[in-house]
């Protein structure tokens, strides 16, 4: 586990030897569970894969911040059910600067009726920014819910262009 400052405020980074596991939020309102807790490595400066994911991740994230880096190569390990897997996979193909609706992820995973499924889905995403869940609007464009909060959801989106800067 390690911490960095950002744009959106202060990430916590998580990770096991298989990948990084989550990013959250300061006063996010999904905070990790007890069992999410039990399994992070601390970023102490120890060799070992799970330290190794944390600085890579914490080098990508630095570099999309300051507008150098579109797309992320992390290993991801994310915890959910199958569902949840197949709702991340697809936000993982929402290109940069772009937005799509909880519809069209529906439709994209072969479920078109479970478009609430998919909110809630998109909604437990623990690994927010890399796994882009922000770029997931309402079907009439309005910015919904979001883990961070919806000023962060909107700072993403004018960061990468998807929304135009308002005054």
């Amino acid at each position: 586990m390690t911490t960095i400052e950002s744009p959106v405020g202060e990430l916590t980074l998580t990770a096991t030897d298989e990948g990084l596991t989550g990013v959250y939020f300061d006063r996010g309102s999904h905070p990790p569970s007890e069992r999410d807790v039990s399994t992070w490595v601390r970023d102490d400066g120890a060799r070992g894969r799970a330290s190794a994911v944390l600085a890579e991740a914490k080098a990508q994230l630095a570099s999309y911040f300051a507008g150098e880096r579109t797309t992320f190569d992390l290993p991801l390990a994310p915890r959910g059910t199958d569902f949840q897997q197949r709702v991340w996979t697809e936000l993982r193909a929402i290109a940069f600067g772009a937005t799509t609706s909880y519809g069209d992820i529906a439709r994209k995973i072969g479920a078109p009726k479970a478009v609430r499924a998919v909110g809630a889905a998109n909604g437990r995403n623990p690994i927010p920014i890399i796994v882009p869940c922000h770029r997931v609007v309402g079907s009439d464009g309005s910015l919904t819910g979001f883990g961070g909060g919806v000023e962060k959801k909107q700072w993403l989106l004018q960061h990468e262009g998807a929304l135009e800067t308002r005054a």
